[in-house]
């Protein structure tokens, strides 16, 4: 299987187009098709960005015509529970807080006067699944963790949202919503106590994006944050949850969702994200897999 696996777009279609365009992707109805390639897309469609309605004409048209694969990011998930109503009917599993519209807003007023269309979006989402996994690799928005995945195979018929949505999933209360927000929004750990940072939305955060796929023992808060931290935290050792992480000798996985910056690159042989905040004037980025045994930084196409 060769297949072209694609970051997060958040709304950026003209990056789209021209990244599909240098894969040798040509025109077909409102997508692209590829001879003998698929794309897959890794999440977060929308928000963000000019144009959530076109990429989400060219990504569904894609999906549904078998030229593209497609699994749920983030942002397709939040905009469900902001659609979903509270069972007694006071609000959504997602408030409409203003943080929650100033995340999703721009998709809203560009669906302004199109009703139909985006509530067409919003069903057409909750057919995506949390997760893939192919014979040689594995594909999911946030993180790849065994127990969550495992119990999303026993609680879910076809690794979709149930339907109708869990009223479950607006707290973090259960163990299924607990393990579908570790795939999409990916695994956090609490920063010493009166420790804090400001996220790229300016909202305060106790909390740093963790390495999942790097082992926690003997590790520092700086290595093991996506981001890095406060320079006093740069050599504190960690010393929360031993949590598993991704081995060396597990499948390639491929995800998005971290807002990397910079020229893209491995995390290492066999994990690859292709989040490169083209939605912060960075780049939107893609991984060409033709089944090699080790990924290769040369095989990154970005625009």
């Amino acid at each position: 299987m060769h297949l072209d696996f694609i970051g997060d777009i958040h709304g950026h279609a003209d990056e789209l187009e021209r990244l599909l365009r240098r894969l040798d992707y040509r025109p077909d109805g409102d997508g692209y098709r590829h001879p003998s390639r698929q794309a897959f897309f890794i999440g977060d469609f929308i928000d963000r960005g000019p144009d959530s309605p076109k990429v989400l004409r060219i990504v569904r048209d894609m999906v549904e015509r078998g030229a593209a694969l497609a699994v749920m990011g983030n942002h397709e998930y939040n905009a469900i529970l902001y659609n979903t109503p509270l069972a007694d009917g006071e609000g959504y599993l997602r408030p409409h807080s203003e943080k929650n519209w100033r995340q999703h807003g721009t998709t809203l007023e560009q669906f302004r006067d199109r009703q139909h269309e985006y509530d067409a979006y919003i069903r057409w989402f909750r057919t995506l699944p949390l997760y893939y996994e192919g014979e040689n690799f594995r594909a999911v928005h946030a993180c790849w963790n065994p127990l969550s995945i495992g119990l999303l195979r026993e609680e879910l018929t076809d690794d979709r949202l149930p339907d109708p949505v869990p009223q479950e999933l607006q707290a973090l209360e259960t163990p299924l919503a607990r393990a579908i927000d570790r795939v999409l929004k990916g695994p956090e750990f609490d920063l010493p106590e009166g420790k804090y940072f400001l996220d790229k939305d300016g909202n305060p955060r106790g909390a740093l994006r963790h390495k999942w796929w790097k082992d926690p023992r003997g590790a520092t808060y700086g290595e093991l944050s996506v981001h890095g931290t406060d320079p006093e935290l740069e050599s504190l050792l960690y010393t929360g949850e031993n949590t598993d992480y991704y081995g060396v000798t597990e499948k390639h996985v491929f995800f998005g969702h971290y807002w990397l910056r910079g020229t893209p690159l491995l995390f290492r042989h066999n994990v690859c994200c292709l989040d490169y905040s083209v939605a912060r004037d960075g780049q939107l980025v893609a991984y060409r897999f033709d089944g090699e045994k080790e990924l290769t930084v040369d095989k990154i196409v970005a625009v």
